[in-house]
C-alpha cells in the first residue's frame, strides 16, 4: 500500500455559502476517498498566514491580501482525505485553478466559472470553491497544520476491500 496518501482539502467559504458542502464530498467519497479527519473554523489573520505561508512570496501581496480575504470572509470546512494516490486524485477531481478554463466533471467544472481576469478587474480572489494539497510534501505540511494526529482517524471501508484487493 505505498500508494495510500492523506492530502488536505479546505472547501473555502463560497462552497459553504453556497450548500455546496455534500455535493464536494460525494464526489470524493465517490471516487473511493475516505475522510479521516474532518472540521469547521473560521481562519483568523495568523492561521491563514500559516496556511498561505508561500502565497506572497509566489505571487504577490495583491494576491495574497485578496486570497486572505476571501478565506477569512466565512467559514471553511477543512478535511483529511485517504487513499491511493490521493494527492493527484484529488487534484484531478478538483479541476485547475481557473473555473471558466477547466471541463465539466470536475468539482470546479461543473459548480464555479469565475475567470481570473473578472477576479483582478473586481481585486478580488477567484472563488473556485477548495483548496487541494497540490504535491505530496504539500499535503504533509498542510495536514499537520489543520489537523493533530488524535483528530485523524483509521478504519476500513466497503471500497477498500476493492481498491487492495481483500474482497
Amino acid at each position: 500500500m505505498s500508494h495510500l496518501q492523506r492530502t488536505l482539502v479546505v472547501l473555502k467559504p463560497d462552497a459553504v455559502a453556497r450548500g455546496l458542502v455534500g455535493k464536494v464530498i460525494e464526489r470524493f467519497e465517490n471516487a473511493g476517498l475516505k475522510i479521516v479527519a474532518t472540521k469547521m473554523r473560521i481562519m483568523d489573520a495568523d492561521f491563514t498566514r500559516q496556511h498561505y505561508f508561500d502565497l506572497e512570496e509566489r505571487h504577490g501581496k495583491d494576491i495574497y491580501d485578496a486570497t486572505a480575504a476571501f478565506m477569512q470572509s466565512g467559514p471553511v470546512l477543512a478535511m483529511v482525505l485517504e487513499g491511493v494516490d490521493a494527492v493527484a486524485n484529488v487534484r484531478r477531481l478538483v479541476g485547475g485553478t481557473y473555473p471558466n478554463e477547466v471541463a465539466p466533471g470536475t468539482i470546479r467544472g461543473d459548480f464555479a466559472h469565475q475567470s481570473k481576469a473578472a477576479a483582478v478587474a473586481a481585486g478580488i480572489a477567484i472563488a473556485n470553491l477548495v483548496h487541494a494539497s497540490g504535491n505530496v510534501d504539500e499535503a504533509k505540511q498542510e495536514v499537520e497544520l489543520w489537523f493533530g494526529e488524535s483528530e485523524q482517524f483509521e478504519y476500513h471501508t466497503v471500497a477498500e476491500s476493492f481498491t487492495f484487493g481483500t474482497h
